[in-house]
């Protein structure tokens, strides 16, 4: 059985001052300490988080997601956790979705558990909808198998795994390099269902710029290995496949 007391919600914030507060009110709720990293924000982010009970830590210039998941996630490990949360600080996820993410996670042994909200595509703009159906096939193509929400920032990772990777992005591509290493690492990864949230404003995202930075690190990766559903180390979590397509509620 997986204890919540053992994860931390990590949540990377870029101006997020009108959603932040509740959002860490609601997931305080679930998961014993709520960590926000603040990524350079120029608004009232921080003061809201810690008002709501979130430990703050902040970069003094905006880093990118990438740079603000590993300052949270090494913080998380640091004060002993052995599982994180993360998710957005817009409130495109819904912290009711949380419990399914940790029951995949005890029931599965995957040390990666990932949202979809491929079940309810139509629900995504059209732009980021066929964005990310073009990045979770480039993606699936390598892994050897389908992948059907590589970029959704809602995930439980277990930090012991994910400090033993080599990860170097620093911006929105960190969700595919994540995925990737996961997989190549043997270790076993699982979706699961949750909800899709309008955000209610424009996203951080920038279409041609960040479409740019992960196409150069795609270009930059190495050829791919044998098939990875060919191997299998019994690392945690892993199995033949290292993938599996849950759905739990």
């Amino acid at each position: 059985m997986f204890a919540a007391k053992t994860c931390a919600a990590v949540i990377p914030c870029f101006n997020e001052a009108r959603t932040i507060a509740p959002l860490v009110a609601a997931v305080s709720q679930y998961l014993p300490s709520v960590l926000v990293v603040d990524d350079g924000s120029t608004d009232d982010t921080s003061n809201l988080a810690g008002g709501a009970g979130a430990v703050v830590v902040s970069h003094q210039r905006n880093l990118g997601k990438g740079a603000a998941l590993r300052t949270g996630l090494s913080q998380a490990l640091k004060q002993g956790f052995e599982w994180a949360l993360t998710l957005d600080g817009d409130g495109q996820h819904a912290p009711e979705d949380l419990p399914a993410l940790l029951r995949c996670a005890g029931q599965t042994g995957a040390s990666l558990v990932i949202g979809s909200r491929m079940h309810n595509a139509r629900a995504i703009p059209w732009l980021r909808r066929q964005v990310n159906r073009f990045m979770s096939c480039q993606l699936s193509r390598r892994a050897g198998r389908h992948l059907p929400d590589t970029q959704c920032g809602f995930r439980l990772i277990h930090l012991e795994t994910w400090a033993s990777l080599s990860l170097n992005t620093e911006h929105f591509e960190i969700e595919s390099e994540m995925l990737l290493s996961f997989l190549a690492a043997e270790h076993q990864v699982a979706f699961v269902p949750i909800q899709v949230i309008g955000r209610g404003r424009n996203s951080h995202i920038h279409p041609v710029t960040d479409s740019l930075r992960w196409w150069k690190w795609w270009r930059g990766l190495e050829p791919p290995s044998p098939p990875l559903a060919e191997t299998g180390s019994g690392k945690r979590g892993s199995s033949r496949h290292g993938f599996r397509r849950v759905f739990i509620r």
